[in-house]
């Protein structure tokens, strides 16, 4: 019997998306035994962060690279690192003063048309945020006209499904590096392609980029990936865990690091066009099989939700043919056991992705949602 079991827990088959509530994704056998490996001896965790860092500097052709806990934990601290840079003593005296960023760069900006859940952790580092443009558009000239010697950094969040009226992570990095502020990409879910790993930074002139290490990695979900300049990624070391800085809480445990690290590794070897095309070959079986089904209309939509390049499945269900709503359809599929996750739309609509599936788990949803409309038709 397994733990979830002992405890009551449902299994989820997840055809949803790479989401923190649902465990961000799971890690391959070779992920987890590196982590039961680095668990059988202590470790001094400054060297071996740095040792990790190079490592993964080297795989992601960046000039560095630090673990951090989780995404938003990357934030925050590279916000830090860019209000203090990398000299203890700034960053000694941040901490003695704080919230009080009195001698400091003070103040971030960003574009509304990125304003996302996750902007707070930019504010946990004790600094405004100062919004340009609207959700339609930003003008260059107010991106120019909102730095000031008050502005510790600008930050970009990546992705298709932001890009609309927000100009491109070139221009902005232009005009921020002629003020001499760094640029910090937030690109936690941009991942695929892996070629992003590089891109922001090293192509595009950003300063900083962050990815998820628990989404498409596949490492351990509460990791983060932080890769970019040698200086600000100093600068994040020093305020991060083990120090005894306003970075200690994000403490990241020997095991993780490794397990990214190992997670990295194998990203880089897998063959993504091959798993485009299975996640568009899953799509097409689901939209060959559905369209069956009276009152449902079956559709290709791309990019996902999370504006990668890969397709999911949307279904618009006629409740007057189905007997249910979309609504009801979602919370159906998540009552079963296993439960199952698809996002919801509207009342009429419901998603399916394919990447996050194990084998056969494709054609467990595809049953299991032939079974509860043939239970509820006119």
């Amino acid at each position: 019997m397994s733990w979830y079991e002992r405890l009551g827990v449902r299994r989820v088959i997840n055809a949803d998306a790479r989401l923190t509530r649902l465990g961000g994704s799971i890690m391959p056998p070779e992920v987890i035994a590196a982590m039961a490996e680095a668990a059988q001896w202590y470790v001094d965790l400054v060297e071996l962060q740095r040792a990790v860092g190079r490592r993964l500097a080297d795989l992601t052709r960046n000039e560095a690279a630090y673990v951090t806990a989780g995404a938003a934990a990357g934030l925050t601290l590279a916000t830090l690192a860019c209000v203090t840079g990398p000299d203890p003593a700034s960053i000694a005296r941040l901490r003695a003063q704080f919230p009080d960023l009195e001698g400091y760069k003070d103040q971030v900006v960003i574009q509304a048309a990125h304003r996302i859940p996750y902007d707070p952790a930019i504010r946990l580092a004790g600094v405004q945020l100062v919004q340009i443009g609207n959700a339609l558009a930003t003008d260059p000239w107010e991106l120019e006209s909102a730095l000031s010697e008050r502005t510790a950094a600008v930050v970009y969040v990546a992705g298709a499904h932001l890009a609309r009226g927000a100009p491109p992570l070139e221009e902005v990095v232009a005009v921020a590096h002629a003020h001499d502020v760094p640029v910090i990409v937030d690109a936690a879910a941009q991942l695929p392609p892996a070629e992003n790993l590089w891109r922001f930074t090293r192509d595009l002139g950003a300063d900083l980029a962050i990815f998820s290490g628990g989404k498409d990695l596949a490492g351990p979900q509460s990791t983060g990936l932080i890769v970019g300049r040698a200086d600000l990624i100093e600068a994040i070391a020093l305020h991060g865990p083990p120090y005894q800085q306003l970075g200690r809480p994000f403490k990241v445990s020997r095991e993780e690091l490794i397990g990214l690290l190992v997670a990295v590794e194998r990203y880089l070897t897998l063959d993504h066009e091959a798993r485009v095309r299975a996640c568009e070959d899953t799509v097409a079986a689901w939209i060959a099989d559905f369209s069956r089904i009276p009152g449902v209309r079956a559709t290709r939509a791309f990019p996902n939700e999370a504006g990668q390049p890969l397709p999911r499945l949307v279904l618009e269900i006629d409740p007057s043919c189905c007997g249910m709503t979309a609504r009801e359809l979602r919370d159906r599929l998540w009552e079963g056991d296993p439960r199952i996750a698809v996002a919801l739309h509207d009342e009429h609509r419901i998603s399916l992705t394919a990447e996050t599936l194990e084998p056969g788990e494709a054609e467990v949803v595809a049953e299991r949602i032939r079974t509860i409309l043939r239970t509820t038709q006119h």
